[in-house]
């Protein structure tokens, strides 16, 4: 099987640190927002913290993943290529 899309990292020094029932911690921060935007989101009755959270909750999954990619780059291609000349392991014996 080729790999073509990484699996989603988890940093060690966060891995099973929280029970999964308990949410995670917040912590108060300043933020410089746009006036406009920020009085829209308001009249909209959006919940700013929330939505920004959720924003940098996704771009730093992106970004995790697009670094790992990269630093296991050679692997992949590596990998990938011996996928292609050699076949799968055990491939003989699939039966799907």
């Amino acid at each position: 099987m080729r790999i073509d899309t990484p699996m989603p990292t988890i940093q060690p020094e966060t891995k099973n640190k929280l029970p999964r029932n308990r949410p995670l911690a917040k912590r108060a921060t300043n933020l410089s927002l746009s006036a406009d935007v920020l009085d829209a989101a308001k009249a909209l009755q959006i919940n700013v913290s929330q939505a920004c959270d959720n924003y940098l909750r996704e771009l730093v999954r992106r970004e995790q993943t697009d670094r790992w990619r990269t630093e296991h780059a050679d692997f992949i291609a590596a990998y990938n290529a011996s996928i292609e000349t050699e076949g799968l392991p055990l491939d003989e014996w699939r039966t799907f």
